[in-house]
């Protein structure tokens, strides 16, 4: 049995999400990020860059264990092992590999920094703000208009590039506000995604271990400089 170390943030729901849905069995070990768990040692051996998620396989390759962290490395060995969401034709599984790409570079790099300049940095960021704000617009619009082409990211199939970029993207309207007029292909596809059974189960899950692990206004402050490299704990 598989075993997910992790919280309920996004990267770590894109692989509760492939999970479900490949119906590999799992066993889900909350990391208390608040509270600092991804800094010890014992955690540090499984990832050096004390993040979530990481899966150990004890059925790995050539049945010996495996231990992944990155979570879109996690993805493509979770389909591999599984046979499936990633398309056997090479072309689609190229495309379906660019779009999974996007969401690593752009979506999420882009939509944490936004969220760490409106929500968690002091005031006078207004150029940051306006930087991230427009780079995640920017990308957006570039899966507004893919999805205007094909009803997946890597065309006719669902893949682990949908799985990949749908727990971002579902935060749309709690990041930018109402987007469903501005993005409508994305609205139609977040709630396509989000009827599928295995989809249900997955958001079910990451609300359970988001229950078992401290919420950020419950954190110690010395603990959230820590945790985003501020304050005493910044390099320079």
């Amino acid at each position: 049995m598989i075993t997910l170390y992790g919280m309920g943030s996004p990267n770590v729901v894109k692989v509760i999400l492939a999970l479900e849905e490949l119906d590999l069995p799992y066993e889900m070990k909350p990391v208390d990020v608040f509270a600092g768990e991804q800094f010890k040692s014992d955690f540090t051996k499984l990832n050096p860059q004390a993040k979530v998620p990481v899966i150990v396989d004890p059925e790995g390759p050539g049945g010996a264990p495996i231990t992944l962290f990155e979570s879109a490395a996690i993805l493509i060995y979770l389909a591999e092992k599984a046979g499936r969401l990633i398309p056997a034709d090479a072309h689609a599984r190229y495309t379906m590999l660019q779009w999974l790409m996007v969401q690593v570079a752009g979506v999420g790099p882009m939509s944490g920094q936004l969220v760490h300049f409106l929500r968690f940095a002091p005031d006078g960021n207004e150029y940051a703000k306006s930087r991230y704000l427009t780079q995640v617009h920017r990308v957006y619009e570039a899966i507004e208009a893919r999805l205007a082409e094909a009803p997946f990211l890597a065309g006719a199939e669902y893949s682990i590039a949908d799985i990949a970029t749908f727990p971002w993207l579902r935060l749309a309207g709690m990041l930018l506000g109402e987007t469903k007029d501005r993005y409508p292909k994305i609205a139609a596809w977040v709630e396509m995604i989000a009827a599928r059974p295995a989809t249900v189960r997955a958001l079910a899950a990451s609300d359970a271990v988001r229950g078992r692990t401290t919420a950020f206004d419950k954190a110690a402050p010395d603990m959230i400089d820590k945790v985003m490299g501020r304050g005493r704990h910044a390099v320079a």
